[in-house]
């Protein structure tokens, strides 16, 4: 089996590479404060990136997935995929984008080597999209789901945060997708990444977005999926062709099946989403480190993995927002 341990025993064989902090959107979930983005020389160049994943890949991480902030707004990206399929051993590279860009370039990503896509949307609706991102650009994400079809970044799967009286009443509309445009749809818990003042009260659980589609659509038949090696569970609804997948990160803690670790913009190793724990690793590199060096500061970063979050508990979010992590 590929992967190295934590002190927990779980296998660590996936990786999660931010490439910016910055995003043409400016969703509500995602950004509580304005903070100074990081300049062009704090960020990791490719090359940098590519010796990470070398060292990565020594300790058995086999797959990838590319993100940001949004991974499309930093030029050429295309490129970092192509540097990254061609190294041994890697079986799997993704990325997750907002869909505003990746029409644009989705033809030289496939061409690079990019596996499939993920694509963030929580709404159908142009007025309330721009309430949620800020944005107007909903025609540019339905040409993106379109073009990332037609050249074969498949599966493609939506992501879809559902928040109580703000998009959930649209979980039947994304549900019957599956059956009408043959979406993998997955509906995510919201997670209190924010300081919000009354709790995390747009939290609408698992347990009661399978209700509600289950009354209108009929009942979701377990089935498995070729593709990820993240925690979804994805579900068929009778005579669709697509699926539907559920995170429940809070009401659903998967931390004990945790497989990754997550790599920032500006070089530093995380090994949980909701903790403030970090390696660097950007300054090593830029100081001549080798392989050998690299290799034990991510045994060091998986040393630092939590046993399982506090959402369910006195949780407060941590310094950097979801945009500076990479989700």
């Amino acid at each position: 089996m590929s992967g190295f341990l934590d002190i927990y025993h779980r296998r660590i064989d996936y990786m999660r590479i931010s490439v910016t902090d910055r995003c043409d959107l400016n969703c509500i979930y995602c950004t509580e404060k304005a903070v100074p983005r990081l300049s062009h020389d704090d960020i990791l160049r490719y090359e940098e990136i590519q010796k990470i994943v070398q060292a990565a890949v020594r300790l058995g991480v086999r797959g990838l997935r590319i993100t940001g902030g949004e991974p499309l707004v930093r030029p050429n990206v295309s490129a970092l995929v192509n540097l990254l399929v061609n190294m041994k051993d890697i079986d799997d590279i993704t990325l997750t984008t907002n869909g505003t860009l990746l029409y644009k370039y989705a033809k030289e990503l496939k061409e690079a080597g990019l596996k499939r896509v993920n694509i963030s949307l929580d709404t159908l609706k142009k007025e309330r999209y721009k309430e949620i991102t800020g944005s107007d650009r909903l025609g540019e994400v339905f040409s993106s789901i379109e073009a990332a079809q037609e050249i074969g970044l498949t599966p493609v799967k939506i992501n879809t945060v559902v928040m109580r009286e703000m998009n959930d009443d649209e979980v039947i509309d994304f549900a019957r997708m599956s059956i009408s445009n043959s979406w993998n749809v997955r509906f995510i818990e919201m997670m209190p990444l924010v300081h919000m003042k009354s709790g995390n009260n747009k939290l609408v659980s698992v347990a009661e977005i399978k209700a509600v589609i289950e009354k209108s659509l009929g009942i979701l038949q377990p089935c498995l999926t070729t593709s990820g090696r993240g925690p979804a569970k994805y579900y068929r609804l009778p005579h669709a062709e697509g699926t539907i997948g559920f995170i429940g990160p809070v009401t659903e803690c998967f931390c004990n099946t945790c497989n990754r670790f997550r790599l920032t913009a500006d070089g530093r190793l995380r090994p949980c989403l909701l903790e403030d724990d970090e390696i660097d690793i950007k300054t090593s590199i830029r100081t001549g480190a080798n392989i050998d060096t690299l290799v034990e500061l991510m045994r060091q970063a998986a040393l630092l993995k939590r046993k399982g979050h506090r959402l369910n508990g006195e949780y407060t979010p941590g310094q950097r927002q979801m945009w500076q992590i990479g989700g």
